[in-house]
């Protein structure tokens, strides 16, 4: 798939979440992840989506298979930090905050200590 097809698929997707049509954005983001597992853009709406619909496990799976582009390592985190939780891998999820708010992106955000 091309890169413009892809971008139109992904604008598609967030159009229908934002109109309340999860399901069909959530079709969509899985048929981009398919195509490349490896796109963080697409995994990230993904694993949103997928956490949405109470499914931790397939949101860290495909979280875990992507590359994020340095824009979103804080997406990443967040998004992965909600999927240990709500598996109720309480300190995993802090302990993956916590080493976002330890990197050099994170640390200007780390108003923790």
């Amino acid at each position: 798939m091309e890169q413009d097809e892809r971008e139109l698929l992904l604008t598609a997707a967030w159009m229908f979440a934002r109109h309340g049509q999860e399901l069909r954005a959530l079709t969509l983001c899985e048929a981009l992840h398919e195509d490349s597992p490896r796109d963080g853009i697409a995994a990230a709406a993904l694993a949103d989506l997928l956490l949405g619909e109470r499914r931790a496990d397939e949101a860290l799976r495909a979280l875990r298979e992507a590359d994020f582009p340095s824009e979103l390592r804080r997406a990443e985190a967040l998004l992965e930090t909600r999927a240990l939780a709500m598996l109720g891998r309480k300190a995993d999820a802090e302990r993956r905050w916590k080493r976002y708010l330890n990197s050099a992106k994170g640390k200007e955000r780390n108003w923790v200590g």
